[in-house]
């Protein structure tokens, strides 16, 4: 499983200015991950390299109005770049659709560039690393390329037909490495999304099929035997009713029990997400007076991770009601990992038709299954992507 974090380090040390961790799949969704919350921290350390703009803007030697405008629009470009990052974290969609927001920052950004070229000269093209990863990684690929190539083109444009451009090399240079490594780590990206999309999707059509069998192996079962006592019935009605009247009463109950299966199927079905089925278990472990409790967040799963844990989640429910025996149960989430043990007498040495299930749907989704007896006793059902 990949580790955001990481990623996000990844890019840093390609150099990559903090827009770039924005896009998802290169931060965390839980509210509670101190990355989501510090990791602003970042663009402000990334804003020292825009020192280079504040020591020229302290010797130059354009007119007094033309300085101020120039302290004025790197303030405003440093809160705009800052508060453009922080929202972009939180709410962009890599790959969708962007907000009309970060359309309105990109191009004060780029306003904020061009006002200060009368005070800074050649020094304010160290306004576009940051420009470009903004657009790389807050807005959409083709922006990306058009503002690469525009940067690369201005850049070189200023170093080679400028007097004195061959001092801002080194600009060109990284211009054109940052984007070069913004179009990399953004198709990296890209293919990662789109993995977790196929994967998900096929985890949701593994679990349809599998509710789809669920209902037609109950539904089958069920109508066959109401079938043949409706046709016991109807032939004792004349010759012994008390017994005609019993084989529909067991029709009745049938019935019944096949309705409420099928209704437990349905909702299984409909608890598509791991936090639901968390919901759902603990609900259906409090009527059996066993007590869930759960270490972790959901969160700490892919999309198709979840799904699956919450499938294995719904049978381990199942069994445990039917089998343990248990009054405690426990279930621990961590990256790539799904546990859960009760404290029943553990498991028994056949493997049975829900254990089976369970093993599939893992394998389905490149994970490992283990049923083994838990630590202190219990049984403790493992899966580990």
């Amino acid at each position: 499983m990949t580790d955001h974090r990481s990623d996000a380090a990844a890019f840093a040390a390609a150099g990559a200015p903090p827009a770039a961790w924005s896009a998802p799949g290169t931060r965390s969704d839980r509210p509670k991950d101190p990355w989501s919350r510090f990791g602003w921290l970042m663009a402000v350390i990334w804003l020292v390299f825009l020192i280079y703009p504040v020591l020229t803007l302290i010797g130059s030697e354009a007119a007094l109005p033309w300085v101020v405008v120039g302290w004025v629009v790197l303030v405003a470009f440093i809160v705009l770049y800052v508060v453009g990052f922080m929202y972009g974290m939180r709410n962009a969609a890599f790959g969708g659709p962007v907000p009309r927001r970060q359309w309105i920052t990109f191009a004060l950004l780029i306003v904020c560039a061009l006002l200060s070229i009368p005070a800074e000269g050649g020094s304010a093209l160290s306004f576009l690393p940051f420009i470009m990863s903004f657009a790389s990684y807050g807005l959409t690929r083709l922006w990306h390329w058009l503002t690469f190539v525009a940067s690369a083109a201005v850049t070189a444009l200023c170093v080679f037909l400028l007097p004195g451009g061959l001092d801002y090399l080194s600009v060109l240079s990284i211009v054109v490495l940052l984007g070069v490594v913004n179009t990399v780590s953004t198709w990296l990206i890209l293919r990662s999304s789109e993995a977790d999309r196929l994967g998900l999707e096929l985890a949701t059509s593994e679990g349809r099929e599998a509710v789809a069998r669920d209902v037609h192996d109950l539904i089958g079962h069920s109508l066959t035997v109401v079938g043949l006592k409706a046709q016991l019935a109807r032939r004792l009605m004349d010759s012994d009713p008390e017994r005609a009247k019993a084989e529909l009463s067991d029709i009745e109950a049938l019935t019944a029990e096949a309705i409420g299966g099928v209704r437990a199927t349905v909702a299984g079905a409909r608890a598509t997400t791991l936090v639901e089925q968390l919901a759902s278990s603990r609900d259906a472990l409090r009527a059996g007076d066993v007590a869930l409790t759960v270490e972790g967040a959901p969160g700490a799963l892919s999309a198709a991770q979840a799904l699956t844990a919450a499938w294995i989640l719904r049978e381990a429910t199942t069994n445990t009601l039917r089998h343990a025996r248990a009054s405690r149960v426990e279930v621990r989430i961590a990256p790539g990992r799904f546990v859960m043990i009760d404290d029943g007498p553990g498991p028994g040495t056949r493997e049975g038709n829900g254990i089976r299930g369970m093993r599939e749907r893992a394998a389905a989704s490149g994970a490992t299954f283990v049923v083994a007896a838990g630590e202190s006793g219990g049984t403790r059902v493992e899966v580990t992507w």
